[in-house]
């Protein structure tokens, strides 16, 4: 006869027919209150016995056990319970206490909107106007091309890095540093990553001070006219001022809280970039204007030359390692992940970075050819158009790229105030006060004036800055993607991360010798010459 086995499964106590074993024989695992493990030979006595077949009556499913309406037990209950949980709230991320009192990851409210406008005033800005000067050194063809791939190059990598953001379950990479530390080693991805981001954050903001000290001059000069040039301020001086409105929005605590600064930043960039562009294009050409590009007195000037411009084309596209700070102060669950909205951000920005920097370098070398000044569009827009555009216009134009500049030092400003914090809060153990972290910022502003005075070559510097800052944009995303997420051996994602990464290393090296070329070259400026 069979036994009978009376067993509570669920949430009522339901009659289950279960025959009874042999003793000695193990009991077959489908027969389990759980159901789910696959079955097992029965081997001994068992073997000469007949083999139990379950019927569609004396089975629970496992389907049924793992639905929320047979959960009848307190443990399978918690369980249900902290899963929904752990659904709305988060990865059961560790996470670091230091975050709740550095700059990028004190306020975690960020959303699309804000990714969208921090993005925009880091992607577009006064590289914008370089690029018709690096189209004068290489025609038409060229500059065309290298701008399209550059484009479309670091928009590949910037997915990479929204991905990469938190390609480890319960780790959330909050820092560009963070993730080549998690890629290339501790040690190794502190030497790689953190010399070309501080030099890329200090170097923009540098470069903001002159063209923004610079373009105050300018705005001065067209608004007061012949009335103010007795006794008008140098050109140092106005660096001055401008960095100390610099360091007065500085004082702004955390990223999120300059989203309004970002806002103004990328409705003022893309407002004078369109503007400098139909400004020029709208007026008459200089007369013998041509499009060949300029001739230099030896090869190897020339070689140097172009290695420089494809720099300041490579500038223009900088911002990536400003990416993973972004999208740190969006809050991230399983259901909602930061990338979602981060992404969604970011390719409404870069759509909107294509409709500006494309037009400024297309219009800007239609309109000046090769007579393009090695300031950029503002000064041919000066220098030729002074007395055509009316007054009103081309100040306001002008008084756009302040603002812009001012926007933009904070946001490129922001990893360097978080270092600071950090090595402080490190030592202390505590937040910074108020004063402490306004000496920081204070501190730095006018190290970067001091830098922007010591090297006024904007030009030059901006080639210098593609080259050596180009690895962040366009080659350790692709690294880093390669030793994080592993794709096959050989595979076509192998090969083209491999191969970008390798090819961002080379054009790296080579366009830093191009702007160090250009900055020592006859007076540390670049030397236009006719073209033959």
């Amino acid at each position: 006869m069979e036994a009978v086995d009376h067993r509570v499964i669920g949430s009522e106590a339901e009659l289950v027919s279960i025959p009874a074993t042999p003793r000695g024989v193990p009991t077959p695992e489908t027969v389990t209150p759980s159901g789910q493990r696959s079955p097992r030979p029965v081997v001994g006595a068992a073997s000469n016995s007949k083999s139990w077949t379950p019927t569609p009556v004396n089975v629970v499913s496992p389907r049924f056990l793992r639905s929320p309406m047979s959960v009848g037990t307190p443990v399978k209950r918690v369980l249900l319970n902290l899963r929904g949980y752990l659904e709305e709230v988060g990865h059961l991320t560790r996470l670091n206490p230091q975050d709740a009192w550095l700059p990028i990851t004190e306020s975690r409210n960020g959303n699309a909107h804000y990714a969208a406008f921090h993005n925009l005033n880091a992607g577009v800005g006064f590289q914008a106007l370089l690029l018709p000067v690096a189209f004068s050194l290489l025609g038409w063809s060229w500059g065309i091309v290298s701008l399209t791939i550059a484009y479309c190059w670091q928009l590949y990598t910037l997915w990479i890095l929204v991905k990469l953001h938190e390609a480890v379950p319960g780790r959330r990479y909050n820092r560009y540093v963070e993730l080549a530390q998690a890629a290339f080693g501790e040690k190794l991805g502190v030497w790689l990553a953190l010399f070309p981001t501080v030099y890329l954050s200090a170097g923009t903001a540098t470069a903001l001070i002159l063209v923004g000290g610079e373009t105050m001059k300018l705005f001065f000069q067209i608004v007061c006219g012949p009335v103010c040039s007795s006794n008008p301020l140098s050109t140092v001086e106005w660096y001055l001022v401008f960095t100390s409105l610099c360091i007065v929005l500085s004082q702004l605590p955390n990223l999120n809280s300059i989203a309004g600064l970002s806002l103004i930043g990328a409705i003022t960039a893309i407002t004078y970039a369109t503007m400098s562009w139909v400004l020029s294009v709208s007026q008459k050409r200089p007369p013998s204007i041509s499009y060949e590009p300029l001739n230099f007195p030896s090869f190897t000037a020339s070689i140097f030359s172009i290695l420089n411009a494809l720099g300041i084309i490579a500038f223009a596209f900088r911002g990536h390692n400003l990416a993973l700070e972004i999208q740190a102060t969006m809050p991230s669950t399983f259901k909602h992940p930061a990338h979602v909205p981060m992404w969604r951000g970011a390719k409404v920005a870069y759509f909107l970075i294509a409709m500006c920097l494309f037009p400024v370098a297309i219009g800007g070398f239609w309109a000046y050819g090769n007579m393009m000044p090695a300031g950029g569009m503002l000064n041919a827009l000066y220098m030729f158009h002074n007395h055509d555009i009316p007054r009103a216009l081309l100040a306001m134009t002008f008084l756009l790229v302040v603002f812009n500049c001012l926007s933009s030092f904070q946001i490129y400003s922001m990893p360097v105030f978080d270092s600071f914090e950090a090595g402080y809060t490190s030592r202390t153990n505590r937040p910074c006060s108020i004063w402490v972290r306004s000496g920081f910022r204070i501190f730095y502003g006018f190290l970067s004036f001091f830098i922007g005075v010591a090297l006024p070559f904007l030009s030059s510097l901006a080639g210098l800055l593609g080259g050596l800052t180009l690895p962040v944009t366009f080659a350790y995303p692709c690294f880093m993607w390669i030793l994080i997420k592993k794709p096959q051996r050989f595979s076509f994602s192998w090969y083209l991360n491999w191969g970008l990464g390798t090819l961002g290393i080379g054009f790296s090296l080579a366009f830093s010798i191009g702007g160090v070329w250009s900055m020592v070259n006859s007076g540390l400026k670049l030397k236009f010459f006719k073209p033959s």
